[in-house]
């Protein structure tokens, strides 16, 4: 009882007093509660007052197109570390299914150069799917936490951000009910609530990009006839979870949401691929409504940092 009376104390105190040794003294937490995780996330991040140097860690739903897309609006360079449905607990190993394959490419730095030199004001990490076999087999908290700290050790005021994804859309418990299932019972509370208690809240909570949520309700919209041009899910994919051009644009405009804290809108439709390219655009009209989708989802989710709009 003495332990949770402080504990709730240091909490009401404010979460970002709260250093790492000392909550692992106090703590030795698995995981936030409720009041704990309302806490981190009660004040936005102050925007950032310019182009920010991103590194993404991941897999193909990072890719190589949505980086590119992103860094071509935002103005800033980026470097990624990527592998085929790679876990943060194979990139923590060393042990990266299609490593040289998926990295053969200029934007690749190996990510703990990357990290370890301190260069990235904002870093995403992405987790694998199926998460539920990432949190059981690959200690996804654990993982992600060391990657937090390890980020934390050279840069202390780094940003740090989860890039929630999706499943197949042919997922038997149904695509648009796992998304909205997930967060909450997954994302949250097995990757994110377990990590940042671990991680310290002293060193800064680990912040979202809501992809997944951001893709449920573009393809809600879709279905529901209010993007013209586009009327299914398959409209934002090459196949049953990779993205195609439009996927990837939709969700670079969700990073750049997340990191700048502005609003998409106006952005333009005709991006360029990482290899240079033009890729496929949505049109006008369903750009602009995909682009008002993108800045209600991330302003209306506390864990983005965003303030609301």
């Amino acid at each position: 009882m003495e332990r949770r009376m402080i504990l709730a104390a240091l909490a009401a105190a404010g979460v970002a007093g709260l250093g790492a040794a000392a909550w692992a003294w106090f703590g030795r937490a698995r995981s936030l509660s409720e009041a704990e995780w309302q806490a981190a996330f009660a004040a936005p991040l102050v925007p950032p007052t310019g182009p920010m140097q991103t590194y993404h860690l991941g897999h193909s739903l990072v890719g190589r197109d949505m980086p590119a897309m992103l860094a071509e609006v935002a103005g800033h360079l980026h470097h990624s570390q990527l592998g085929w449905g790679s876990s943060l607990g194979d990139h923590w190993k060393g042990a990266v299914n299609g490593f040289a394959e998926e990295n053969a490419h200029p934007a690749h730095r190996p990510v703990r150069e990357a990290l370890e030199s301190g260069e990235y004001p904002a870093v995403v990490f992405t987790e694998m799917v199926e998460l539920k076999d990432a949190i059981r087999y690959h200690d996804s908290a654990a993982r992600l936490a060391d990657w937090a700290a390890l980020a934390r050790k050279a840069r202390p005021d780094v940003r740090l951000y989860l890039y929630e994804t999706w499943h197949r859309l042919g997922d038997p418990a149904g695509w648009l009910q796992r998304i909205d299932a997930d967060l909450p019972a997954l994302w949250e509370a097995q990757v994110l609530r377990p990590a940042i208690a671990q991680a310290g809240l002293g060193a800064g909570v680990i912040h979202v990009i809501p992809g997944g949520q951001v893709m449920a309700a573009a393809v809600r919209a879709a279905e529901a006839g209010q993007l013209p041009g586009l009327t299914r899910r398959e409209d934002f994919f090459t196949d049953d979870i990779h993205l195609n051009d439009i996927g990837a644009w939709l969700i670079a405009m969700t990073h750049y949401a997340v990191l700048y804290h502005r609003s998409p809108l106006g952005l333009p439709a005709q991006l360029a691929r990482a290899d240079g390219t033009l890729a496929t655009p949505p049109g006008p009209d369903a750009a602009q409504a995909l682009q008002k989708v993108v800045w209600q989802v991330v302003t209306g989710y506390p864990a983005t940092g965003v303030a609301k709009g």
